[in-house]
């Protein structure tokens, strides 16, 4: 790597962002790479153990490496690209992308609904319903948070099988003939609490995006919902947007107030 150029107007955590991002953009160093220890940068880049602290957090801030908590700090693949046109399941989407799903239960058990689940779950405030919440990894990585609430009486036994292992949709598809066909869904920016940030490996304060999704079946019957925390540093969601007709823009503005 070039030396600073310690009169330029740019400050100097900046340079070592950069000279980091060209070792990352130009390939020599690859997704999950180790970096180097903010000492040995220290001493690489001759600069202040702050200006490195700053540097990796701005390179980290920007998607472009993540800590691990006890391990160290390392390239990040791209992004997930994430469309949100068709309903699929974290283990679908990952394998898709050619990733190895695994999930880690960090709870599973029975539960009397709240009123917010009764609503959302069209059941009676008090009736049972599963809780199943999971730590969700790609290729050993940390990626979200899942807790998903179902309707006991729709899947009776359902925690008989082991959700470390299996997908939650084709057990509903295979043993409850349940198709998930329809969600809603609704994602915003948060940070995230110490637990989430312990689990997902985040070095607080850290940004997250958490969705909550309502899905259906076919007859639009409720079958769970969902609250996730997803890493904003490992995820991006896209969507296609269209113009509106019109006809339609025309409507809207006669029958608007």
């Amino acid at each position: 790597m070039a030396p600073l150029q310690r009169e330029a107007p740019n400050p100097l955590y900046m340079q070592v962002k950069e000279a980091l991002l060209d070792e990352i953009l130009s390939g020599r160093c690859r997704p999950h790479d180790r970096l180097p220890s903010e000492r040995e940068l220290t001493q690489q880049f001759d600069v202040s153990r702050m200006t490195v602290r700053q540097a990796l957090q701005e390179l980290a801030r920007d998607g472009a490496i993540y800590t691990r908590v006890g391990k160290g700090t390392f390239v990040a693949a791209p992004k997930i690209d994430q469309q949100l046109r068709t309903l699929t399941s974290f283990s679908q989407e990952m394998r898709s992308r050619g990733g190895q799903p695994t999930s880690r239960v960090l709870e599973a058990r029975e539960m009397a609904a709240s009123a917010e689940l009764a609503a959302a779950l069209q059941v009676a405030v008090g009736a049972p319903v599963w809780m199943l919440s999971r730590l969700r990894l790609a290729d050993g990585v940390p990626m979200a948070i899942e807790t998903t609430n179902l309707p006991l009486a729709l899947c009776p036994g359902l925690l008989q099988h082991d959700f470390s292992a299996e997908s939650l949709y084709q057990v509903l598809r295979s043993d409850y003939d349940i198709q998930p066909a329809q969600a809603d869904q609704v994602i915003e920016a948060a940070l995230a609490s110490p637990r989430e940030a312990e689990l997902l490996e985040l070095t607080l304060p850290a940004a997250v995006l958490r969705m909550q999704r309502l899905t259906r079946d076919g007859a639009g019957q409720p079958i769970e919902f969902v609250h996730s925390t997803y890493r904003s540093d490992r995820y991006k969601f896209r969507s296609l947007l269209t113009v509106a007709t019109p006809s339609l823009i025309t409507g809207n503005a006669r029958n608007g107030p």
